[in-house]
């Protein structure tokens, strides 16, 4: 009896260990809140007037990820970090332990591949938790994850990349509740549209002139 007991309390340990919060990784829900991501000469933050609920942000000048001329769709990463509570400190935030998703083109440009979004650090039916929609360029396959792209952007390595403001969610998906969806059709709540600063590589041109300027400065030192 006694080892029967010891197996039952190892499983469920064992089970809450492994257990993990959910959401619904999607930007595009039907009835139920739209969002865009945007790449441009600045990083902004709040929905325009396509989105659900529509705002006031002025997106002019920017381009969907996924849209001809933009950031591609196949090489350009999204994946949610969160942690637990409401109001939780962006550095306590940690990356989903699913794989990053990518983005759709055409009409669903600056909309993400939907998926199901699970969290280790969260656990399932708990009362809330903070995120962020984390975006990057991963066109040069270096960097798969958030973690690897965020030390890169930190770094200087990495040009394109940010994040969008934080979010609560309640009810995270688990055996009671099912999981919530991150963007809302109720303004002021769930993920708000947002674009990330599109920095240019410098261009031959530039590079000649700072060479030239070097030059001269050195002579001048002579």
């Amino acid at each position: 009896m006694k080892k029967l007991i010891l197996a039952a309390v190892t499983l469920t340990t064992a089970a809450s260990v492994f257990a993990q919060g959910t959401v619904t990784f999607n930007n595009r829900i039907a009835a139920g809140g739209t969002t865009h991501v945007w790449s441009g000469p600045n990083a902004l933050q709040g929905n325009g007037p396509t989105d659900s609920p529509a705002g006031s942000t002025d997106y002019t000048g920017y381009l969907l990820i996924g849209t001809s001329g933009g950031m591609s769709a196949t090489t350009t990463f999204a994946q949610l970090i969160g942690a637990p509570g409401a109001g939780a400190a962006e550095s306590s935030m940690l990356p989903s332990s699913s794989p990053p998703t990518t983005f759709r083109t055409g009409a669903g440009a600056g909309f993400i591949v939907g998926a199901t979004a699970t969290f280790g650090n969260i656990l399932p039916d708990a009362a809330a938790g903070t995120f962020e929609l984390a975006v990057w360029d991963n066109s040069t396959g270096l960097y798969p994850t958030w973690t690897q792209a965020s030390a890169a952007l930190a770094s200087g390595q990495l040009k394109l990349g940010g994040h969008s403001a934080p979010f609560t969610l309640q009810n995270i998906g688990g055996t009671t509740f099912t999981p919530p969806s991150m963007v809302s059709s109720l303004a002021g709540q769930g993920m708000q549209s947002f674009a990330i600063a599109n920095v240019p590589e410098p261009t031959t041109v530039a590079l000649a002139g700072l060479g030239a300027a070097a030059l001269l400065i050195f002579r001048r030192r002579k």
